[in-house]
């Protein structure tokens, strides 16, 4: 190996801070999904006649319907309520993603 190529042209140290620095962010990353996966997200629609409870995890944990939704004549209305107020959890969810990871890698664009 020729003299003074060690590290690659001399980015050895900065090379390793950069890696470093990587798997640094890559678990403060891990950290921060765990969390997030424990946490649970409120939807309503209807005004707030439709409740439903998402994980982080992206499971469904509880549906609460008020009495006065309950329509046997109109099944329809309640299926897109249900829909819509889970849909605003998992929109909270992906807010919640994107502020926290975010935060740790300034709001790059990581492949994850």
């Amino acid at each position: 190996m020729a003299k003074g190529f060690r590290g690659g042209m001399g980015m050895g140290g900065n090379m390793n801070q950069v890696v470093a620095q990587a798997q640094k962010m890559q678990r403060q990353i891990e950290m921060a999904q765990a969390e997030i996966r424990e946490m649970r997200f409120t939807g309503t629609a209807g005004g707030e006649l439709v409740k439903v409870v998402v994980g982080g995890d992206h499971r469904l944990y509880e549906v609460e319907l008020s009495k006065e939704i309950v329509d046997p004549e109109d099944i329809e209305g309640l299926q897109d309520l249900i829909i819509a107020a889970a849909n605003q959890a998992h929109e909270q969810i992906d807010k919640t993603n994107q502020e926290r990871i975010g935060a740790i890698t300034g709001n790059l664009r990581m492949p994850f």
